[in-house]
């Protein structure tokens, strides 16, 4: 009826309407860049959210007990000390208790005692392990798969993969209160990946949507008389570009114009979290970190592919001095949110497609640091950089929780049972979402170039 009566403009108009409602099956469209890809193979997962604890939570205070480190609390361990960055001295207790929890038994920390009520669909990796005990190339290698040189990030690579489900928002969104985490930008860079694909920064510190994402409401040319502007900007751009043998710097350039054109629709609602009831903004906490968390699940309820959340500005986990103060303010701030994430993505469902990472980029030291000028002088509270071993964990679609994979040694210095590295993590996130990682590839500069490089294996016991 509606094809046959008035022209058909009954359909069109309808087409127009479910479309902007996200009602239709989205179908692949090759001429623009985020359009929905289908993977490898058949996966649950659809979205990621990775709680980044940046500056190096301690295993042993959170998600890796050792008894045995407190019954030699002060003392040197039978065992010489790894080679750290920083001096090392006596074994250091974790003044912090821990309890089972579920009906996997599994053993948490007080620090992340809501964290824990969700401890039977979590799978905590206790055997990861990085390569130097050094912020920068350690921040690179998490996020981009390569500590040294420019590499697109994790989430550029998903984004490029998958597309996003909604072309009114950014298919990947980073996001830091207060600031940015060590290395800047280059977290969630697209390096060589065509722009479009490159993470887009807020910060979190603000609540009004028109602060948190600067100038989303153009005040002075609205409607038809913006849309005929940008018309226009794209075609010198086109024209330009043409000139150029096709730059692609300048292309993301275009495609961002285009993008932040049409959120404008949809992100001012999207990032309004004063929407949202009393008791869920309670449940998420009156802190910068709940308020983060928050948006990204409202941001993977509307179709956004990859949510980064950085705890706040540098590495604040990096606690070489006074850890007990420190990791439990951190972890307060924190672990009522993610508590609350999880219920939520339970709640409407999107928890089964939903993968949910959390961890830093290395861990602790089970021993002591050592006093020295400029860092932590007359204080032997805190520990040094660890990345022998430490802990990261997954929970959501695919994911088999209830369980732990790996395990440190006696003292929670070293990955000694099933150890994970890095790159294996990265491949076992590509596979959650129905990546084979050695043939996921990008060609540049005449080699086929991959997030895992030459390395990574899928780790099968966190599988389902």
């Amino acid at each position: 009826m509606l094809t046959r009566c008035g022209v058909g403009m009954g359909l069109l108009g309808l087409t127009q309407l479910l479309g902007d409602n996200r009602l239709l099956a989205a179908e692949p469209n090759p001429a623009h860049p985020l359009a929905p890809r289908e993977p490898h193979f058949p996966a649950k997962v659809k979205r990621v959210i990775h709680v980044f604890a940046n500056g190096g939570p301690s295993q042993v205070d959170t998600f890796d007990p050792k008894p045995l480190l407190n019954k030699y609390h002060g003392k040197p361990l039978p065992s010489s000390n790894l080679r750290t960055e920083r001096r090392t001295g006596a074994a250091f207790g974790s003044p912090f208790k821990f309890q089972k929890y579920g009906k996997s038994g599994i053993e948490v920390s007080e620090l992340f005692a809501k964290t824990a009520q969700h401890i039977d669909d979590i799978c905590v990796i206790r055997s990861m392990h990085a390569d130097v005990p050094n912020h920068e190339p350690s921040f690179l290698l998490m996020n981009t798969g390569e500590s040294r040189l420019v590499r697109p990030s994790l989430g550029s690579w998903v984004t490029y993969g998958l597309g996003t489900e909604n072309q009114n928002l950014p298919g990947y969104v980073a996001m830091c209160p207060g600031g940015m985490p060590l290395l800047e930008s280059q977290n969630w860079q697209s390096a060589f990946l065509p722009g479009i694909y490159q993470g887009t920064y807020l910060d979190t510190r603000q609540s009004d949507p028109e602060k948190l994402i600067e100038y989303i409401r153009n005040k002075f040319t609205l409607g038809n008389g913006q849309r005929k502007q940008l018309d226009l900007l794209q075609k010198l751009n086109k024209m330009h570009q043409e000139a150029r043998d096709a730059d692609p710097q300048l292309e993301a350039r275009i495609q961002s114009f285009e993008l932040a054109y049409r959120m404008q629709t949809e992100a001012t609602d999207a990032f309004d979290i004063r929407k949202e009831t009393k008791q869920t903004l309670d449940a998420y906490g009156n802190t910068e970190q709940g308020r983060s968390l928050l948006i990204a699940r409202r941001l993977v309820e509307r179709g956004v592919r990859f949510v980064q959340v950085s705890h706040a500005p540098v590495q604040p986990w990096d606690s070489h001095d006074d850890l007990e103060a420190s990791h439990r303010r951190l972890a307060g701030q924190v672990d009522g949110g993610i508590a609350a994430l999880i219920s939520d993505l339970k709640r409407t469902g999107l928890f089964e497609s939903t993968l949910i990472v959390w961890g830093g980029e290395f861990g602790r030291t089970p021993v002591v640091e050592l006093d020295q000028p400029g860092s932590n002088a007359g204080k032997l509270n805190g520990r040094d950089h660890n990345h022998y071993g430490f802990s990261v964990w997954l929970a959501g679609g695919g994911v088999k929780g209830g369980q732990t994979v790996g395990a440190t040694d006696e003292f929670g210095f070293k990955a000694v049972e099933k150890p994970v590295h890095v790159h294996d993590l990265h491949a076992t996130i590509l596979h959650l979402l129905g990546f084979d990682h050695e043939k996921f590839t990008y060609r540049y500069a005449g080699r086929d170039f991959r997030l895992t490089d030459v390395h990574g294996r899928v780790v099968k016991e966190v599988l389902a």
